[in-house]
């Protein structure tokens, strides 16, 4: 039987402020954290010839992780400083894309989406000592269509969705749609879909061991006449699973090393880097992608439901869009006017308080979390009416 190739990808992220109000009120959660972030690629050393992990920091946790004054605080837990480095070791790792505050991006205006993007790589090039990113990682894999364009714009080769969305364009078998990358086109615009299966990353999240893998993924490429990319994706520092700072009954001592240790010896499952993949293997076919997010545990994904469930969620995004408006409408007449940044300043962190309120986690706590939304929107609104009353 060919190689079952095996793409690994851990979403890393902190809303804003939030690693710091744990330190002070929960500091053994905050410290569970951090060593997850920190045994990444302490873990990974010893198999540089084997292992291939993507990951994707948010914008916000390496704000936080790179801040002078954070490194400082936690310096006895980990060095943030020589974390980051380590983190630049490309025979393992891979940086993934993604957008700064870590918003759903189909729900918020379009006209803040490519701040996100930029935002996120001006961080990442200076962190990772980088130019190009080839993979995307929306957060919380909230995608649609007509965000194509937008990320071939920022140079983005393939993006990452969830398997529960993507329906085929070319006549393909359900292990062809799953375990091959495709092409997706809007608006004249194509870029390579990668599909995460979504029931091996459920059992990647909850706990799983090698075995047990290896039968399922035998079961499931039974069928391919091809060599198949088999991609699980979850979060990388949520869960016992991932913060147990015990190896052997963690995801890295319990799992991935003995995945690593027999795929070092040739064995049937073999992690590979995506942009390797592609550059192996190509593409197969055209598909589609229906508007979703990744399973959030007890919700399918579909419709954003654990974003837009409730009045006050709802009520909280239709602000967010007003303000959007009147931040755009200032800048575009700032602009026109020819204004330096020093007479601009308001208007700056009007912007950052926008795109901060519409991080996903404001809206993934059902009603918990929307008064933070809120209160950047107040903050926005408030250096408007500075900018444009000079402050009288």
């Amino acid at each position: 039987m060919s190689a079952i190739h095996h793409a690994l990808v851990l979403n890393l992220h902190q809303p804003s402020g939030n690693l710091e109000h744990l330190l002070s009120e929960q500091p053994w959660e905050a410290h569970e954290i951090l060593y997850a972030y920190d045994r990444i690629p302490r873990f990974l050393w010893g198999y540089e010839d084997i292992a291939r992990v993507h990951v994707s920091f948010s914008g916000t946790l390496l704000e936080t992780l790179s801040n002078p004054e954070f490194q400082s605080r936690v310096y006895g837990i980990v060095d943030c400083g020589s974390m980051l480095w380590h983190y630049q070791n490309e025979r393992i790792i891979d940086i993934l894309g993604t957008g700064y505050y870590h918003p759903v991006l189909p729900l918020i205006p379009e006209s803040d989406r490519g701040e996100h993007l930029a935002r996120w790589q001006g961080i990442a090039r200076h962190l990772f000592w980088r130019n190009t990113f080839q993979g995307f990682w929306p957060p919380e894999m909230g995608f649609s269509m007509e965000l194509i364009p937008l990320l071939k714009q920022f140079g983005y080769r393939y993006v990452i969705v969830d398997s529960e969305h993507v329906e085929p364009v070319t006549p393909m078998r359900w292990h062809e749609l799953r375990y091959r990358p495709h092409i997706a086109r809007h608006n004249g615009e194509e870029i390579i879909v990668v599909v995460r299966d979504r029931e091996l990353s459920d059992a990647q999240e909850s706990g799983m061991d090698y075995v047990w893998f290896t039968k399922e993924l035998v079961q499931r490429t039974q069928w391919c006449d091809f060599e198949p990319l088999v991609t699980t994706c979850t979060d990388g520092e949520n869960g016992g699973w991932f913060r147990n700072t015990t190896n052997e009954v963690n995801f890295w001592g319990a799992f991935y090393r003995e995945l690593l240790g027999e795929a070092r010896k040739k064995g049937l499952i073999q992690p590979i880097f995506i942009k390797d993949y592609l550059d192996r293997f190509g593409v197969y076919g055209e598909v589609t992608v229906k508007t979703g997010a990744w399973n959030t545990g007890w919700h399918h994904g579909r419709d954003f439901t654990q974003w837009t469930g409730s009045q006050a969620q709802k009520d909280a995004l239709a602000r967010v869009r007003a303000v959007s408006e009147a931040v755009h409408r200032a800048w575009n007449a700032a602009r026109a006017n020819g204004l330096s940044e020093a007479d601009t300043s308001d208007l700056n962190e009007a912007f950052w308080r926008l795109l901060r309120g519409e991080t996903s986690c404001n809206f993934y706590w059902g009603e918990d979390w929307v008064h933070r939304c809120h209160a950047d929107l107040d903050g926005a609104e408030a250096c408007l009416w500075r900018y444009e009353t000079g402050g009288s």
